[in-house]
């Protein structure tokens, strides 16, 4: 028997355990074998991984593309080439775009750009508002990951609904079997402090992070947990960002409330000293904490397990938008979001050098429980027989630092990670059986990505 593609020599990671000397046969974009490298089969192409970790491939179920409509940011090419180079897999894109994607054309359009000239395999959210509640069967229908509602005050100013209408969009979601996704900050809490700081002249970068108050955070993990115990229907917690939103989320797990959340590398590695030392380009919403948030966010998100993946809230931006030339300036001329899909994975193997993860706990927050909770699972994040050849090999003793942000392969690549140094990288990215990434170049071409089935989820 010989098979399209083998790899050997690596040691294969699942969140059950390590299997060192092992590696993966492909036949048809299909994984046939999973086991130690010389009972793999013979091959048209074998590639010996050199004694580096295999691990499913990387699912960032968070990420702004930007496509259709602002593409001067980003757009589909661009984000999933950087998803390439960064060891991802599959993204999910967000609904915040131009047209907003609120109806089954939008969604469709979507998906025709994504498959026009994606690098990777992909999905996307669309939005509730208060004008599309009827349509939540459609959208449903048109094949969408999952459902988002913005409740503060973010980049595309997409208004939220009223509590009354989230109850009822709950009701209507619940019935379709998907989960119905937050952007989890008190828009009135968020709108009186910036109003107030901008009256003071409080200017300086620090001053967007604490008009957004932890409290605002926490307020709205909670009332939406209580929504979704009065409904039934399923919800999740984008971009967690501190100790405080953590513990909301596990008291909802243990009243039983289906409740999953993500956090972010740059909460995970930051604390808000960052705005004093970066400034603008490190602003963002949620905004990063202080250290106490920020140790607590571990100790009951990461070491507790109220987190249930890790994502990046990818949000590229120009330079210009977001102050690069003027970082310490008003504040309130710049632009929240940062790009994160090349440094997500080598954060999070750094992390594991630091004995903070396991490389399990790290493949299980990171492939395996995204694609559970939106439904891709065992299709993505899993090394299963019969299941999609997607699997990331990375290096976990490279030692790099990210020396300027034109390294990075976004159209617009502002981030506080520059000048970071990284212990950890991917190496190679394998996406249906084909490399898109090798040897520290995207050789994968645009438009081989596809858009993902989606089932229920858990």
């Amino acid at each position: 028997m010989s098979v399209d593609l083998v790899v050997r020599n690596c040691t294969v990671v699942t969140p059950a355990g390590r299997s060192p000397n092992s590696g993966v046969a492909v036949e048809d974009g299909t994984i046939v074998a999973v086991g130690r490298s010389d009972r793999l089969p013979d091959a048209d192409r074998v590639v010996d991984g050199k004694g580096n970790v295999l691990v499913p491939g990387i699912v960032d179920c968070h990420i702004h593309n930007r496509e259709p409509g602002l593409e001067y940011k980003e757009d589909w090419e661009s984000a999933t080439r950087a998803a390439a180079a960064g060891g991802v897999t599959t993204v999910v894109g967000m609904p915040n775009t131009d047209p907003v994607i609120d109806r089954p054309e939008h969604l469709e359009l979507k998906f025709e750009r994504g498959e026009a000239s994606a690098h990777v395999d992909f999905q996307s959210y669309v939005v509730v508002t208060s004008e599309n509640l009827d349509r939540i069967p459609a959208l449903d229908e048109a094949g969408a990951l999952g459902y988002k509602i913005f409740l503060g005050s973010t980049v595309g100013d997409v208004p939220p609904p009223n509590d009354g209408e989230i109850l009822e969009a709950m009701k209507r979601i619940r019935e379709t079997g998907k989960r119905l996704g937050f952007h989890e900050e008190n828009g009135e809490i968020i709108d009186h402090y910036t109003a107030q700081f901008k009256a003071d002249g409080k200017t300086d970068p620090i001053d967007h992070s604490h008009s957004r108050p932890v409290i605002a955070e926490q307020e709205a993990v909670e009332r939406m947990i209580t929504f979704a115990e009065e409904t039934g229907a399923k919800v999740h917690m984008f971009h967690v960002s501190s100790g405080s939103a953590a513990e909301a989320v596990a008291r909802g797990k243990d009243r039983g409330v289906d409740v999953t959340a993500e956090t972010t590398p740059h909460y995970l590695w930051f604390t808000e000293d960052v705005m004093r030392d970066v400034g603008n380009p490190a602003r963002i919403q949620p905004p990063i904490r202080d250290a106490d948030e920020r140790d607590r966010l571990w100790a009951v998100g990461m070491d507790e397990g109220a987190i249930d993946c890790i994502a990046t809230d990818h949000a590229p931006h120009t330079p210009e938008e977001k102050k690069v030339d003027d970082p310490f300036g008003n504040t309130w001329d710049a632009i929240s979001g940062f790009v994160g899909l090349e440094t997500e994975v080598p954060a999070l193997l750094t992390f594991v050098d630091q004995g903070r993860l396991t490389l399990e706990e790290w493949v299980r927050r990171h492939a395996a429980r995204p694609a559970q909770v939106w439904g891709m699972y065992p299709q993505k994040g899993s090394l299963q027989v019969g299941t999609d050849a997607d699997f990331t090999i990375v290096d976990p003793d490279r030692e790099w630092t990210l020396d300027d942000r034109d390294e990075l392969h976004s159209k617009n690549c502002v981030t506080p990670f520059v000048g970071e140094t990284f212990t950890g990288d991917a190496v190679a990215t394998v996406v249906r059986g084909e490399f898109v990434y090798d040897n520290q170049e995207v050789v994968g071409e645009p438009g081989y990505g596809m858009r993902v089935d989606v089932n229920d989820g858990d």
